[in-house]
């Protein structure tokens, strides 16, 4: 018998020798895998069991592989109710679910017990995943694009930029918003706030972040800043398309991506060079200590340089210039609100438009009015994380949902910040309603302490809190402050289109859909803005 295999050999030819290697070496390989996942399930298993762990609700699937399920989402996000949809999905089977996607488990939850431990106590079991590879081509390695070691230096480099003493006394943006007020006055009666919220936005962090602005809202704009500013909505577009698809991530991108990159890196390049040029040449020339200057001492690499700058850029235009946008999309809506508040105004500051920080603070009526845009709005309303290492969230599972719930090493978690801030039994019965007089009760969030700190989190939590947020606040208080002092009659405009939509959800429990309605259509890219933007009438 060996004889006979040994002539077989010989007169094989080399194309079937190499062949019958390659399917060896197949086969063994996936003997290997196969054998490797079964023993690290079981062992997972095993892990679970030891933590009590049971199920989670599972969202339930009509047709085969939840074909159904990304159809919903698909339509949802066109007819731009996507938040509406996931808000469902949690009323309907709880704080806590799994779901199947082409056969991939993925997990959400609005669980403040969750997030704590995401976002504190089992925090090294949780990363970006593929958000680095998702984000490269416009982000590069800055701190939301980063993990572990490099993102511990990222985040220790830039804390101390955003000491409040950067804009104390407020003058970073007093020049911007008499821009923004000017533009707002050019448009006469009817004006869309939302687009020059976004200038206003850049041309503010700009000169936070480089010492220079973008000057956006004024006619004699350069080319240079026009072209940067379109060019990086465009970049962004395509990061979002990426980030939906995941996995799939690298299908979405091309010619026309990569140009809009390179092009919001040559002008953060050119700022560089400028900011660079100007200290060598004269060092006290350049003013104030703004924060290229830090992570210029911290990193000579310029690569390294550009990318933190367009991280901090983006967070610092879109999700500020979102807040502005939902608080005038309200208070027109909700008169004894701003009625409310423009008397408060007028004892603080009455007239004047010299505020100091200390004015800013004293309007505690404005604190929860922003507050509440944010419970209702926030900017980042979901997001997700990757299980390192396999591990448990402390509840939702089992009949009840009060049992832990394993998470292996790969699966997705989504937590959902816009569904919990709509939870009645944290925010009361009227959660779904505009109403900053709540933030003076004592709501049931209040009655358990980690409902208390973690069931509020529009700026995220624990060691990935945002830096930025005192400085939007801030930012986004004294805008207001100075638009109604400026504007006494402000008054909701009319969309171009029907804002409430009726829609179908598909339950777990039922076979009949749920007849719904959808308020506002909102744009969802990597912030959430107001679809049809904000337009107001002015006098």
């Amino acid at each position: 018998m060996h004889d006979k295999l040994l002539r077989v050999i010989a007169h094989a030819s080399p194309h079937v020798l190499v062949l019958q290697i390659v399917i060896t070496v197949f086969v063994t390989w996936y003997i290997y895998r196969s054998c490797s996942k079964y023993v690290t399930y079981k062992a997972d298993l095993a892990f679970g069991q030891s933590h009590g762990c049971r199920p989670a609700p599972r969202l339930r699937n009509g047709w085969p592989w939840g074909i159904d399920r990304l159809l919903q989402i698909f339509e949802a996000d066109r007819n731009s109710r996507l938040m509406e949809l996931f808000l469902f999905h949690f009323e309907d089977v709880g704080n806590t679910l799994e779901q199947k996607f082409l056969g991939t488990p993925a997990f959400g939850t609005i669980d403040p017990r969750n997030l704590e431990a995401m976002f504190s106590s089992r925090f090294e079991d949780f990363g970006y995943g593929l958000r680095r590879q998702i984000f490269y081509p416009l982000l590069g390695d800055g701190i939301f694009t980063q993990d572990g070691r490099a993102w511990r230096h990222s985040r220790e480099m830039l804390r101390p930029q955003f000491a409040r003493q950067q804009y104390q006394d407020l003058d970073i943006f007093r020049e911007h918003v008499d821009d923004l007020i000017a533009s707002i006055s050019i448009s006469k009666r009817h004006v869309d706030l939302q687009p020059l919220f976004f200038r206003f936005t850049l041309d503010t962090t700009s000169v936070f972040l480089f010492g220079e602005s973008t000057y956006s809202l004024r006619a004699n704009q350069s080319a240079e800043d026009i072209k940067f500013a379109r060019e990086f909505d465009i970049a962004q577009d395509y990061v979002v398309q990426r980030y939906r698809y995941l996995d799939l991530y690298w299908l979405i991108g091309g010619r026309r991506f990569r140009d809009a990159c390179a092009s919001v890196h040559t002008f953060i390049e050119n700022i560089i060079d400028r900011r660079h040029a100007g200290r060598d040449k004269n060092p006290d020339s350049q003013g104030r200590y703004v924060l290229i200057d830090a992570i210029a001492e911290d990193s000579r690499d310029r690569k390294a340089l550009r990318d933190q700058l367009v991280n901090i850029l983006l967070a610092g235009r879109d999700t500020t210039a979102c807040l502005l946008s939902w608080v005038f999309y309200l208070l027109p809506r909700h008169p004894q609100v701003m009625a409310r508040l423009r008397d408060e105004i007028r004892f603080v500051a009455g007239n004047n438009e010299d505020l100091k920080r200390e004015d800013i603070k004293k309007m505690t009526y404005l604190a929860n009015v922003l507050k509440e845009t944010l419970r209702l709005y926030p900017s980042v309303p979901v997001n997700t994380r990757t299980v390192h290492r396999t591990t448990v969230l402390p509840t939702g599972g089992g009949p009840h949902g009060s049992s832990p719930v394993l998470v292996r090493q790969g699966d997705n978690v989504a937590y959902c910040v816009y569904a919990m801030h709509r939870r009645k039994d944290l925010f009361g019965e009227d959660a779904s309603e505009f109403r900053p007089n709540r933030w003076e009760e004592d709501l049931p969030l209040y009655h358990d302490e980690v409902n208390a700190k973690w069931g509020y989190l529009p700026f995220n939590g624990g060691p990935r809190v945002c830096l930025g947020q005192d400085f939007s606040l801030t930012e986004t208080s004294y805008a207001v402050v100075r638009i109604l002092q400026t504007f006494p009659f402000i008054r909701a405009g009319q969309f171009n289109r029907p804002q409430s939509q009726e829609w179908v959800g598909y339950s777990s429990h039922h076979k009949q859909g749920v007849p719904k309605v959808a308020k506002e259509r909102q744009k969802m890219t990597l912030v959430m803005s107001a679809k049809d933007g904000c337009p107001v009438e002015l006098e």
